[in-house]
């Protein structure tokens, strides 16, 4: 299966996932200490990993976006994976992602994020995507603040922790800031 690309960034290409993610996806999503800022904070089992690519299928089809794989430009390899999704059905639009621990640090979330932001506004109309992040994730917090978005509120989780709300909303500088590649 050909994965389409969605952009490209200095150091990235993102493009839509593949059956072939199945097994960086599960190394990037099955790293106890990576995940503990992803939803529970548990590690993702192979069984849903498998689960999670047919839901991205769906959401490609229902949305136009989804989940994307990152790949390092330089050497190939994948490296993460960033999106835009609606958790559980949420109206709005959030992004997300993941890196693998070996490439954190190296500024790569702050090249797609901004990407991702744009690509959404320029391509799929949205306005305004949200970003969650837990209070204690300093790192995230740079990385969405570094992107254009802002700070809009919090929300107390039933395990007693905050969650942090940031919100960027598109302008035509941010829709004319990204030439996608078309397949």
């Amino acid at each position: 299966m050909l994965a389409t690309s969605i952009f490209e960034s200095n150091r990235l290409i993102c493009r839509h996932w593949i059956a072939e993610d199945l097994e960086p996806l599960f190394s990037v999503y099955s790293d106890a200490d990576a995940m503990r800022w992803v939803g529970d904070g548990q590690a993702i089992t192979w069984e849903a990993c498998e689960n999670w690519l047919k839901v991205t299928q769906a959401n490609y089809i229902k949305y136009g976006y989804g989940m994307f794989t990152l790949v390092e430009r330089e050497s190939g390899h994948v490296i993460g994976f960033a999106g835009l999704v609606h958790p559980e059905g949420q109206p709005e639009p959030e992004v997300k992602y993941a890196l693998k621990r070996s490439v954190w640090g190296q500024g790569l979330a702050s090249e797609a994020v901004p990407a991702l932001l744009a690509y959404g506004a320029s391509f799929h109309g949205l306005g305004r995507i949200i970003a969650t992040v837990a209070a204690d994730n300093i790192a995230s917090q740079r990385v969405l603040a570094k992107s254009g978005m802002t700070y809009s509120g919090e929300s107390l989780e039933e395990d007693g922790s905050v969650t942090l709300i940031f919100a960027w909303t598109a302008n035509s500088s941010h829709t004319q800031a990204l030439m996608p590649l078309q397949s």
